[in-house]
């Protein structure tokens, strides 16, 4: 998109403007959840060599993102033959739309319990040299990581929303690559569309024994 579409619109209004965007998009949220939620547990079916992931293997975070990333790219852009495909150029994002590319989607996938990074440079403006637009649709992921206490890590949180560079914030340190984003982007920017549910514990009622006497 050329212009902004949050450009002079108060903070109130972003999550109208979201809801609209999405509404815009070919994958719907419906099918993203899907899709994110099928890879997860395909992660968990799959092999490294004579090894289940998961059992005998268990990868750190970086390399659980990536799997996940690649899976969810390639799980939705198979839905939809001809509209898009697997970003393998430098200037396509993850998810390449070939009839659109403003309808083209970015994948962040995070051990974090509800944040996301990107970086540095996502935080400039564009310019010619670019190789990417990093304006634009965004699926976000958050999942657990492995442990001790848990026999299978589980998605925590899909959000699918619409994401400028002016959003990302940039570490303040020269030396730091990381750029995050603020909280009224997280509430207005990227909807929720999934959350694991939460799990409710029952505490048993008391009963006091009464003296007979």
């Amino acid at each position: 998109m050329s212009n902004s579409p949050y450009l002079g619109k108060p903070i109130a209004e972003w999550s109208a403007i979201t809801d609209h965007l999405i509404a815009l998009h070919p994958l719907s949220p419906d099918e993203i959840v899907e899709t994110v939620l099928g890879s997860w547990d395909d992660i968990f079916n799959s092999k490294i060599g004579s090894f289940y992931i998961g059992k005998e293997i268990t990868p750190g975070p970086q390399i659980m993102s990536f799997l996940l990333h690649e899976l969810v790219a390639h799980y939705l852009t198979l839905k939809h033959p001809g509209i898009y495909k697997v970003g393998t150029l430098k200037n396509e994002k993850d998810i390449h739309c070939i009839t659109n590319c403003d309808l083209s989607v970015e994948i962040k996938a995070s051990s974090s319990p509800n944040k996301i990074a990107a970086n540095r440079s996502y935080a400039q403006p564009e310019t010619a040299k670019d190789k990417k637009n990093k304006n634009g649709y965004y699926i976000a992921i958050n999942f657990e990581k492995f442990s001790d206490k848990k026999e299978k890590p589980e998605i925590l949180l899909i959000r699918f929303g619409y994401l400028e560079h002016s959003d990302w914030i940039p570490q303040k340190s020269e030396s730091g690559q990381q750029a995050s984003l603020p909280p009224d982007v997280y509430l207005h920017k990227l909807k929720v569309i999934y959350q694991k549910p939460k799990i409710v514990k029952v505490k048993a009622a008391r009963i006091k024994a009464t003296k007979i006497k």
